[in-house]
């Protein structure tokens, strides 16, 4: 190998010019690149994972999960990940009045190529207008994202411009777009037309607000309550008051006194009335809320998941509460017992509308067609649920959605061709503070309104069907 070549200058001596090891081909010395400035590495992520979630229709969750996540996430610390994930939440909860402020700024539409520009606008505006990040570190921060990406390095200075107004203008933007609505037009449409208007924007508003942390205890809530400074709900639940540091960390956790689970996700095992000495089948079990209200309450439970990955986790909640159900890996379809069951509970897959205030991503990643595929999913588990109860015994069919379709819809067509099991009505009376949420039908109808006084909780509906 030739590491130099000899040449003759002007004055006609001889000289070596050597070829630059990691420098460039003239010779100069190559400039190392500046070290990333603290945070951009967590912008640069947001800025990839929006683009997932809105573009490409992915779950948020899945990017975020803390083992096999989004290797832009997985690369980054503790602190920066609590960031990511803030924005993305935020941005996703907020996103319609955010792209109405940055259409304000623009003088005209970005061009249809420079998708990767408007992500990174809206991870800057977010931190501005509903974060707690000082303007001037969301703007360079940026500004320097932008000029280390190749196919916004020419937006560095428009990406400027824009955020440092924004700063500027910010209370009159975001008084401009209070009245947004901050959902896809189709879903809110849906909501008008399933409760009417009124209803449809108390869903919206409530739906802005972050979900609280509800536990399930064993016994003694308001004894908990006390402890944990929370307070009992109307479904029984015990509410969390807001706090700092890690659920697990709390008095009761690891003695498996009670378990994290939503108010409204602990209201359709109460709906089996007395299950003490019964045989009950939890199906889609996983990760086991349920599972362990009906051990509780003194049912012989069996619990059937398909994915070994979240029968794993229900064991391991059972276990550090100290529980024990018949765990079954099965398909639910495939799913049979030779004597049947006194109660049968089916908390199907869903669309999850019900969940934004949690899942925020969820109206980016769904549409139309996705409600009517996850109805006639949800159909055939439930016929199929139908099979496994006894004469006399309950079956109690529940989901996450806010969709009719999804509900009332489903199980009036059931019904139909099903006469030997009959609706139960829930009766009001006997969930005082819950009246609001009991249909005409006697089923019960939660959004994300109801209780908003205490915080809200999740949007669901639940049916009790009996078998004569």
């Amino acid at each position: 190998m030739v590491l130099n070549e000899q040449k003759r200058g002007k004055s006609g001596k001889f000289f070596h010019k050597a070829k630059p090891r990691g420098g460039s081909a003239d010779g100069k010395e190559k400039v190392p690149a500046a070290p990333p400035k603290a945070g951009l590495d967590a912008r640069i992520a947001a800025a990839k994972i929006l683009s997932a979630v809105v573009d490409r229709k992915t779950s948020l969750d899945g990017m975020l999960d803390a083992e096999h996540g989004n290797p832009a996430f997985l690369v980054l610390g503790d602190a920066d990940r609590g960031l990511v994930r803030a924005i993305l939440q935020t941005a996703l909860r907020y996103l319609p009045r955010i792209e109405a402020i940055l259409a304000q700024l623009l003088d005209s539409p970005l061009p249809e190529g420079a998708r990767s520009l408007h992500h990174l606008l809206v991870v800057g505006a977010v931190q501005m207008l509903y974060l707690d990040v000082p303007d001037h570190s969301a703007v360079d921060l940026a500004v320097e994202q932008a000029n280390r990406d190749p196919r916004n390095r020419r937006f560095a200075k428009l990406a400027n411009a824009i955020l440092r107004r924004l700063g500027r203008e910010k209370a009159e933007l975001l008084e401009s777009v209070a009245g947004v609505i901050c959902m896809p037009g189709w879903f809110f449409d849906r909501l008008v037309e399933a409760y009417g208007r009124e209803a449809a924007d108390a869903i919206a508003r409530a739906q802005l607000q972050p979900a609280a942390i509800d536990i399930t205890v064993k016994e003694d809530a308001a004894g908990w309550a006390a402890k944990l400074g929370g307070q009992v709900l109307p479904t029984g639940s015990v509410r969390l008051d807001p706090f700092r540091g890690a659920i697990t960390t709390l008095e009761g956790f690891e003695e498996g006194a009670w378990w994290v689970q939503d108010a409204a996700a602990a209201v359709p095992a109460r709906l089996m009335g007395d299950v003490r000495g019964k045989r009950a089948v939890d199906l889609c079990a996983a990760p086991g809320g349920k599972t362990a209200q009906l051990v509780a309450a003194g049912a012989d439970v069996t619990a059937v998941e398909q994915s070994e990955s979240r029968l794993k986790r229900l064991k391991g909640n059972l276990e550090r509460l100290g529980f024990s159900a018949n765990c079954v890996r099965c398909n639910l379809l495939d799913f049979a017992s030779e004597q049947p069951f006194d109660a049968v509970l089916l908390d199907a897959p869903c669309s999850s509308t019900g969940t934004t205030r949690r899942h925020p991503d969820v109206l980016w990643t769904k549409g139309p067609e996705d409600i009517v595929k996850l109805a006639g999913v949800q159909e055939k588990l439930l016929r199929h649920a139908l099979t496994l109860v006894g004469s006399g015994g309950r079956v109690v069919f529940s989901n996450c959605s806010l969709d009719p379709l999804e509900g009332e819809e489903l199980i009036d067509r059931v019904l139909a061709d099903n006469p030997a099991f009959s609706r139960v009505p829930i009766g009001p009376s006997n969930w005082p503070g819950m009246e609001a949420a009991i249909s005409p039908k006697g089923d019960f109808r939660a959004t994300p309104a109801v209780l908003a006084d205490l915080g809200g909780m999740d949007g669901f509906y639940a049916c009790v069907l009996a078998k004569i």
